[in-house]
C-alpha cells in the first residue's frame, strides 16, 4: 500500500517588510522538510514555538502552497496540480485545530457545523446527511440532544470532540492534528488522545500530530520528527528517539520532560531561540548547544542516516 503523504524538500518562505526603504527579508518558516506517512501510522512533529510546525500543517492541508519542494497525498502530486484538481486531495486531508473555542462557528448549531462538509462535498439528501452526522456524533462520544445546541454550551473537551467529528465527516485518509489537546485540562487531554487512537483504528487513519509536549507525543506517535528553525534535526522511530536521542536539541527537549519511567541526564538550554529572519551561520543550534565546536559555527550539518534514523549533527555519533 502506498504512502498517505510524502514530502521531499518541502519549503515555505515568506517575504517580510523591514521598513520603508529597507529591502524585504526572507523568513524561512519551513526549509527543506522530508517525510513519509504510511497508512495507519502517526508522525509526530515536535519543537519549540516558532520552529515551523504549524506552517508545515498548513502546507500539508493545502491551505498554503509551498515555495519549493514536492508533496504527494494519497499517491497524487499536490503541488503541480491545478487548484480545481486539488479538491479530492482536500477531502482526503483534514485538520483539527488547536483552539476548540475559536475553530467552531458560534452562530451555528452543532448539527449544521457537522453537516456543512457534506453539503459542500457530496450530493446526499438532507435526511441522509443528518443520519451521518448523528452517527459521527455517537462515535466521538456526543449525545443525540447535542445536535441542536450551540458551541458555547459545551466544555472545551466536548468542543474538541466536535472538531474531530467535523474533520472525519468526509472520511479522510490523513488528519493533521495541530496541538489538538494543548488548550485542554490534563484529565481531558487523556480522553481526547484515547479517542483519537480509537478512531485511528476504526477508520484506518494516518495522523500528522503536531505538539510541543513530548509526553503526549510518546503516547500517540509511531515516528517522530524534531524541528528547529524550520529544519528537521532528528527523525525516526519513536522508541529509538526516546530511548537514545542523538541530537543535542532532542536530548534537551527530553531532559525537560518529566518522566516517572526513567531519570534523564539534566541538560539546560541557554539563550533564546534565534530569529528566523536572521538565523545563525553554520548549525542553527550552535548558539545554544553546550557541545558546539568550531565546525558547528561554520558548516551547517546535513540530515544524514545514522542507524534507524536521520540526524543533522556533525558529532551525533560522539554525543549519542
Amino acid at each position: 500500500m502506498s504512502a498517505v503523504a510524502e514530502a521531499r524538500g518541502l519549503t515555505r518562505h515568506y517575504s517580510v517588510r523591514r521598513g520603508l526603504f529597507a529591502p524585504p527579508a526572507v523568513l524561512k518558516a519551513v526549509d527543506g522538510v522530508s517525510f513519509t506517512i504510511e497508512p495507519g501510522r502517526t508522525l509526530a512533529v515536535v519543537g519549540e514555538s516558532g520552529c515551523g510546525k504549524s506552517t508545515l500543517a498548513r502546507l500539508v492541508t493545502l491551505i498554503e502552497p509551498p515555495t519549493a519542494g514536492e508533496l504527494r497525498l494519497i499517491g497524487r502530486d499536490a503541488v503541480k496540480r491545478a487548484p480545481a484538481d486539488r479538491t479530492p486531495l482536500r477531502r482526503a486531508v483534514q485538520i483539527v485545530f488547536q483552539n476548540p473555542y475559536g475553530s467552531l462557528n458560534p452562530r451555528k448549531k452543532i448539527g449544521a457545523i457537522l453537516d456543512e462538509p457534506l453539503v459542500i462535498n457530496t450530493r446526499l439528501k438532507k435526511p441522509e446527511r443528518a443520519e451521518q452526522v448523528r452517527e459521527m456524533m455517537a462515535k466521538v462520544g456526543l449525545r443525540p440532544e447535542h445536535y441542536h445546541r450551540y458551541p458555547h454550551m459545551f466544555s472545551g473537551g466536548q468542543r474538541q470532540r466536535i472538531a474531530i467529528a467535523r474533520a472525519l465527516m468526509l472520511r479522510p485518509k490523513l488528519v493533521v492534528a495541530d496541538e489538538p489537546v494543548s488548550a485542554l485540562d490534563v484529565s481531558i487531554q487523556a480522553q481526547v488522545l484515547n479517542l483519537l487512537r480509537d478512531l485511528q483504528v476504526e477508520f484506518e487513519l494516518s495522523y500528522l500530530f503536531i505538539s510541543h509536549d513530548l509526553g503526549v507525543v510518546h503516547h500517540v506517535s509511531d515516528d517522530v520528527m524534531v524541528m528547529y528553525l524550520g529544519r528537521p534535526v532528528e527523525q525516526g522511530p519513536k522508541d529509538s528517539i526516546f530511548r537514545k536521542p542523538l541530537h543535542p536539541y532532542t536530548r534537551a527537549l527530553l531532559a525537560s520532560t518529566p518522566s516517572v519511567e526513567k531519570k534523564r541526564e539534566r541538560m539546560v538550554l541557554t539563550g533564546e531561540l534565534p530569529s528566523p529572519l536572521n538565523p545563525p551561520a553554520g548549525c542553527a543550534f550552535h548558539t545554544r548547544c553546550p557541545f558546539a565546536r568550531e565546525r558547528c559555527h561554520a558548516e551547517r550539518p546535513a540530515l544524514r542516516k545514522l542507524g534507524d534514523r536521520d540526524v543533522a549533527c556533525h558529532f551525533a555519533e560522539e554525543f549519542g
